[in-house]
């Protein structure tokens, strides 16, 4: 049976499942590498984007303003696709 909600509190907002917090929950709380180990810490997902297979390096290119705007009207991945066209150039040899 649920608890009674009191009249000042949404009750669309409350959760029985996951309640508030209470001072001797945050009292007792514990970091997760003290309660998890360090090997379960070395193992987990670090924030940020995942580590590319094949990383790329940041570069600063200049080309003529009609080639430029070519290459933006192409639309978006058009700087793949100079990649992919430099690698295949580069692959066959006539770079």
């Amino acid at each position: 049976m649920p608890k009674p909600v009191p009249e000042l509190v949404d009750p669309e907002m409350v959760d029985d499942e996951n309640p508030e917090w209470t001072d001797e929950m945050f009292a007792r709380a514990r970091p997760a590498a003290e309660v998890m180990g360090e090997a379960f810490m070395a193992r987990a997902r670090k924030p940020g984007r995942p580590i590319a297979l094949s990383p790329k390096a940041p570069v600063t290119i200049r080309f003529d303003a009609a080639v430029a705007r070519h290459l933006r009207a192409s639309g978006k991945g058009w700087q793949t696709r100079v990649n992919d066209a430099l690698a295949r150039l580069i692959s066959e040899g006539a770079l």
